[in-house]
C-alpha cells in the first residue's frame, strides 16, 4: 500500500462540512460549529444535504453519499470535517467512487462511526485521515484548549509531531512491556470489529493497533475483542493503544458480569505485543487526535508514543 498524506491547511482555506452518517437533535450546533471555523480564519462550505433527517440517517444513502463525493470532487475544498458519529456510514462503504478519493487525497477528519470510512479510505487508497474532532459534537460549545491545539497543529504543520504530551500524567500504564513501530490503523471497536470479514478491514500485519469505545458493557466488549482474537488480527499486529472505553461498565448492580478490566486484561493482556491503556483519545473531552495511516513508535515500559512522521505535506 502506499501512503498518501493530504495537503496541509492554510488560512483562508476551505473546509467542507459532511454528515454522512447521523444527524445532531439540533442543527443550531452545526451552526455554532461553522461560526468557531470560520473565526479562525477558514471558509466554510456545508454539504447540501447537511441537517436532513432519514430516521436514524443523516439524509438517504444517495444524499450523504452526493455530499461525500461532491467535497472530494470540488478542487476549492482542502479539507472535510464530518458532523458527527452515530450510524450510516457503513452503508455507504461498497457505494463510494475510491478512485475519485485517490486521485483528490484530502483532509478528512471525524472519529466513532467514521473509523469505517476511514478505514475503507486507507485501505483502498492508502489516504492517512485523521480520528479527530466533530463540527456539532467537539466545537459548538465549550471547546478543549488541549484537544484543539493538538488538532490544529497535526492537520496545519507538516513538521514531525514527536512524543505526545498528555494532560494528567507523565507516562501511561501498560498491560504488556516492549516496544514496537508500525502505521497505526484502529478506531471504534465496534465499528472496526463489524468490517471484518469484508474490503474494507485494513491489513493489521506489522501495524500498530489503536482503539476505543463507549456505551458498551462488558460481554459486549467482550464479544468484540474475540472477534478479532478470531480473525487473527492480534497475531498480526506489532503493538495496541487502548484509549478511553467511556460508560462500558455493566449498570444493573444485581448482573452477574466480568469487569470492564478482567475482559481487556483476559483479551489484551494475553497478545505477545507491547501495549499501554487509557490513552487519551476517544468519547472524550481532552484527546488527541489520531492520524491513521502514519507511522508511530511505541514504548509501553515508558508509557510513551511518538509521532514518527508527518501526516500532512
Amino acid at each position: 500500500m502506499t501512503i498518501q498524506k493530504p495537503k496541509k491547511l492554510n488560512k483562508k482555506d476551505v473546509i467542507g462540512i459532511i454528515s454522512p452518517a447521523s444527524s445532531p437533535d439540533e442543527f443550531s450546533r452545526v451552526e455554532k460549529g461553522v461560526k468557531y471555523l470560520e473565526s479562525l480564519g477558514y471558509r466554510v462550505k456545508v454539504g447540501k444535504h447537511v441537517g436532513k433527517n432519514h430516521g436514524y440517517l443523516a439524509g438517504n444513502d444517495e444524499e450523504r453519499l452526493e455530499d461525500l463525493h461532491s467535497m472530494f470532487k470540488d478542487k476549492n475544498v482542502n479539507a472535510i470535517f464530518n458532523v458527527r458519529g452515530g450510524y450510516g456510514a457503513f452503508r455507504l462503504l461498497d457505494k463510494i467512487d475510491y478512485r475519485l478519493i485517490r486521485n483528490n487525497p484530502k483532509i478528512f477528519v471525524g472519529y466513532s462511526e467514521m473509523t469505517s470510512l476511514q478505514m475503507a479510505f486507507l485501505e483502498k487508497t492508502g489516504l492517512v485521515t485523521f480520528a479527530g474532532p466533530m463540527v456539532a459534537v467537539d466545537f459548538h460549545d465549550e471547546i478543549s484548549p488541549y484537544t484543539c491545539e493538538n488538532f490544529w497543529a497535526t492537520i496545519t504543520s507538516n513538521k514531525k509531531p514527536g512524543k505526545l504530551k498528555y494532560t494528567e500524567t507523565e507516562k501511561l500504564p501498560y498491560l504488556k512491556k516492549g516496544s514496537a513501530s508500525g502505521r497505526v490503523i484502529g478506531g471504534n471497536l465496534a465499528v472496526l470489529s463489524a468490517l471484518l470479514g469484508t474490503d474494507y478491514f485494513p491489513n493489521p500485519t506489522g501495524k500498530i493497533l489503536m482503539i476505543e469505545e463507549i456505551g458498551e458493557a462488558p460481554y459486549r466488549v467482550d464479544r468484540m475483542l474475540n472477534q478479532l482474537r478470531l480473525s487473527g488480527t492480534f497475531k498480526k499486529i506489532k503493538g495496541i493503544i487502548l484509549g478511553r472505553f467511556v460508560d462500558c461498565n455493566e449498570r444493573d448492580p444485581e448482573k452477574k458480569t466480568l469487569t470492564l478490566g478482567e475482559v481487556i486484561q483476559h483479551y489484551i493482556g494475553s497478545v505477545e505485543v507491547p501495549s499501554i491503556y487509557t490513552f487519551p483519545h476517544g468519547h472524550i473531552k481532552d484527546f488527541i487526535t489520531i492520524p491513521f495511516g502514519i507511522k508511530v513508535n511505541l514504548n509501553a515500559t515508558k508509557g510513551i508514543v511518538e509521532f514518527a512522521e508527518s501526516a500532512v505535506k
